[in-house]
């Protein structure tokens, strides 16, 4: 299958930070299809071989087991050209066109890395291009509006110009192997799937902490903040695979219909719920791995008096019968205790023990990052012998770098692989990511209203003690405090 992947935003961040890595690795692994074209677009005046030499300048600040030798990246450097496109120009789409009709690849994937307001822009002028037949898919990065009026003007324009199935809209959290081994977990065993419940689950927590603040990208983040910027994708996303019903296949609209499902089960906000069941948060100076940091308001391009949150915990339910009273808490933030991103699925005890002391319930916790595992936690007995015999904590841990050592992938790996393959599952449908930021509105909405309510934390900790007291009132706490 011959396919030709075209990057809007060719010199960007994202492009040679994430990309063209993803690409290269693909690449490295015998993944990427042969017969395949990569076309950087971008508004610089640069030839193919310059572009190449800047890539390759790029690519020693990837992590060094991602870096290619001089050879590997000559010979990937062969699939990689450029052209200047001012995307405001509809004869360099022209332009763009003639170049993709050269060979008429079976696909071609147009991948929009640039801000999310040139979206619409972009759409319009490939449509009247020509630059939208059936064999072409749009790939939109994330975040996919700032509201959901603007979501739905992006949404509107994106589907006047192509089908619903040509649009993959990329969370690549949703491309993670801990992720997948998530659906594997739950639709591909017999084991949890009865325990998958109200009956036996006490609380499910989603926690994406960061310790990075926000580097250089003080002015942007500024007008995002982390509940644009994590909550309303990456972590609902998560939430929806853990709470939805056992799709009736694999196909992608089965799964995204279940997903659906759980986004308009969700508890809806009000002003008061929003004051009592959501904390935000600002980092202040602090230490992290023995260095100190500077406050979030110290943060380069950060605007004086920022009002932006760093933080956010929230607690909600889905509303359905499989888990009515569960509560679901969500949390993330910048300058945190550690990068880690985790689910923790914490179960109800035991009902009757007959060991002595306290004993902690089972949990189940899914690995997302620094590493990628599941862990399943029990009690066993020490087998020290004697009539009151008291239990102790273990664990059992799948490593899934350990267990398939030569057969991972990463996130924007899988993702492009998926998208030039044209598989959906793993991409969010435009009715999905609405129903998100209807979900998360009232919450802007509140704080919109009331500036007050955002709480210092210090760098290096895990956030403001309110979201502790969060989880506290409903008898619980935080797995780092468990």
């Amino acid at each position: 299958m011959s396919f030709d992947l075209v990057f809007f935003g060719g010199t960007g961040d994202l492009t040679w930070r994430k990309l063209m890595p993803a690409l290269f690795q693909a690449f490295r692994h015998g993944k990427l299809p042969p017969g395949g074209r990569i076309l950087a677009v971008a508004r610089d005046d640069q030839s193919d071989e310059q572009y190449r030499v800047w890539l390759k300048e790029r690519f020693q600040e990837v992590d060094t087991p991602k870096r290619p030798s001089d050879e590997e990246f000559a010979r990937f450097a062969e699939l990689i050209f450029y052209r200047r496109v001012d995307l405001s120009q509809p004869e360099h789409y022209q332009r763009l066109k003639s170049w993709l009709g050269e060979r008429n690849a079976d696909t071609v994937v147009l991948y929009l890395a640039t801000s999310p307001h040139l979206f619409p822009v972009i759409c319009e002028q490939l449509g009247a291009a020509g630059l939208n037949e059936p064999h072409i898919r749009v790939v939109l990065e994330k975040p996919l509006g700032h509201d959901l009026k603007s979501a739905q003007e992006i949404n509107r324009v994106v589907r006047s110009v192509f089908d619903e199935n040509q649009a993959f809209r990329i969370d690549h959290y949703l491309g993670k192997p801990s992720v997948q081994n998530l659906m594997a977990l739950r639709f591909g065993n017999a084991l949890f799937e009865p325990l998958w419940r109200r009956e036996s689950i006490a609380n499910i927590q989603i926690t994406l902490a960061e310790s990075i603040g926000v580097g250089t990208r003080g002015d942007f983040y500024d007008r995002t903040g982390a509940l644009r910027d994590m909550i309303q994708n990456h972590a609902l996303q998560l939430l929806t695979m853990i709470a939805m019903e056992p799709p009736s296949t694999s196909d992608a609209d089965a799964i995204r219909d279940e997903k659906l499902k759980v986004l308009r089960s969700l508890k809806p906000f009000t002003p008061e719920t929003v004051v009592r069941d959501v904390v935000r948060g600002q980092y202040r100076a602090g230490n992290v791995d023995g260095k100190a940091v500077p406050g979030y308001p110290d943060e380069v391009k950060v605007p004086p008096g920022s009002r932006c949150e760093t933080f956010v915990a929230l607690r909600t339910e889905v509303q359905n019968w499989r888990w009515a009273g569960v509560p679901f808490y969500l949390r993330t933030g910048k300058r945190l205790a550690a990068r880690d991103a985790e689910i923790v699925v914490n179960f109800r005890p035991a009902p009757h023990s007959i060991f002595p002391g306290e004993n902690q319930p089972n949990k189940l916790v899914i690995k997302l990052q620094p590493e990628d595992g599941l862990e399943l936690h029990l009690l066993a007995a020490k087998g020290t012998g004697g009539q009151h015999e008291t239990l102790s904590p273990v664990f059992l841990d799948l490593d899934f770098d350990k267990a398939f050592p030569t057969e991972r992938v990463g996130a924007y790996e899988r993702l492009l692989l998926d998208a030039i393959a044209g598989r959906l599952n793993l991409f969010v449908r435009s009715d999905e990511q609405e129903q998100a930021w209807r979900w998360v509105e009232p919450i802007l909405e509140a704080w919109g209203r009331d500036g007050n309510g955002l709480r210092g934390y210090n760098a290096g900790s895990w956030g403001p003690p309110a979201a502790s007291a969060l989880v506290a009132r409903d008898g619980f706490t935080w797995s780092e405090e468990q």
